[in-house]
């Protein structure tokens, strides 16, 4: 194989000459078989988890998952697990994964609760997906919600809209595919590139590639603070949301 590869490489080296001159190159010459992809076995059904990824949660426990105290020390998660999912339990705060991440796949689903009488607007059934524990892909119920369309359900909260409401309905499962860019910092914090998102949601392409302005605060605008790989971040916002079938790949 290796003789192979060395007279191939100087017939392109021969013809990469003869271009120059006028000639053709050999297809050979733009052709590589080295270094070769990993492979990865895909889930057995359609957003199940493939080999490579990481179960951050499988409907059994919350060993993948940590809540911190006042302190800032972790404490076992408080939220629930029933009928194969885990629930916000309100008031006990939000959870993050043991395990920090950057680049990543993330596939989640959610389940938004039948509203109560107070639970309108950005109470209906809201909660968040922060990537890093910074940067937030807004859980909410999307079904006769006219709240503002940057804090709706698939929006990057506070900062884009999304292009389409693909939500299917309260106490149905929605699906969360997202694909995160992590923001690189050189030097002295400097920022060398932005944080970068897609998210599809339900099979509906709702973020393409939107390069973020930094975190997403309530109030206030977005601003960017170095940091490197942090913990996948879900949010208390008051509200029973169940969670299922999470898992996440490093890329």
């Amino acid at each position: 194989m290796k003789k192979v590869l060395m007279l191939i490489s100087l017939i392109c080296a021969f013809t990469t000459m003869s271009a120059q001159e006028g000639g053709h190159v050999a297809p050979e010459c733009t052709e590589w078989y080295s270094p070769q992809p990993p492979k990865v076995q895909p889930g057995d059904k359609p957003g199940n988890p493939p080999s490579d990824a990481i179960v951050l949660f499988d409907g059994k426990d919350l060993s993948k998952w940590v809540s911190l105290d006042k302190d800032g020390k972790e404490v076992d998660a408080k939220w629930k697990v029933e009928d194969g999912a885990m629930v916000v339990v309100p008031g006990t705060g939000t959870i993050q994964t043991k395990e920090y991440f950057g680049d990543c796949q993330l596939h989640i689903e959610f389940k938004t609760p039948k509203p109560g009488p107070n639970n309108t607007l950005q109470m209906k059934g809201n909660s968040g997906i922060f990537l890093q524990s910074i940067y937030e892909v807004q859980v909410l119920d999307g079904e006769d919600n006219p709240t503002y369309v940057n804090g709706m359900v698939g929006s990057i909260y506070k900062q884009q809209a999304p292009a389409a409401n693909a939500f299917t309905g309260t106490e149905k499962w929605q699906v969360y595919d997202i694909y995160w860019k992590a923001p690189r910092f050189g030097t002295d914090g400097v920022m060398e590139s932005p944080a970068m998102i897609t998210v599809v949601l339900n099979g509906i392409l709702v973020q393409n590639n939107y390069i973020l302005k930094g975190n997403t605060p309530y109030i206030g605008f977005p601003t960017y603070k170095p940091h490197g790989r942090l913990p996948l971040l879900l949010q208390d916002h008051g509200v029973p949301v169940a969670y299922r079938n999470i898992w996440i790949r490093n890329l």
